[in-house]
C-alpha cells in the first residue's frame, strides 16, 4: 500500500501517532469510569460508552486539537460544504 504525499505517517512507536486516541482514552476513564463501581456487565459498560460519545463527547466537549470546538461543529465547518 502506497500512503499518498502529504500523508505520511511517523514512525511506529513515537508518542505523537496516538495523541488524540491518549487523550480520549484519558478522557473517557477520568469521566465515565468509576473504579470503586465497576459495570455489572459488559452490556451496561458497552452502552454507557455508546451513549458517552455520542451524547456527550462528540457533541458537547471542546476538543484543543479542533481549535475548541467539539467533533460535531468541526466537521460542519469543514466537511458539509
Amino acid at each position: 500500500m502506497t500512503i499518498p504525499k502529504g500523508h505520511e505517517v511517523s514512525r511506529g512507536g513515537t508518542p505523537l501517532d496516538n495523541a488524540v486516541v491518549e487523550a480520549f482514552n484519558k478522557s473517557l476513564k477520568t469521566e465515565l469510569v468509576d473504579k470503586k463501581h465497576p459495570f455489572e456487565s459488559r452490556e451496561i459498560a458497552r452502552n454507557a460508552v455508546f451513549e458517552y460519545i455520542e451524547m456527550f463527547y462528540n457533541p458537547k466537549r471542546f476538543h484543543s486539537a479542533l481549535g475548541y470546538k467539539s467533533p460535531i461543529e468541526f466537521e460542519k465547518l469543514h466537511f458539509n460544504s
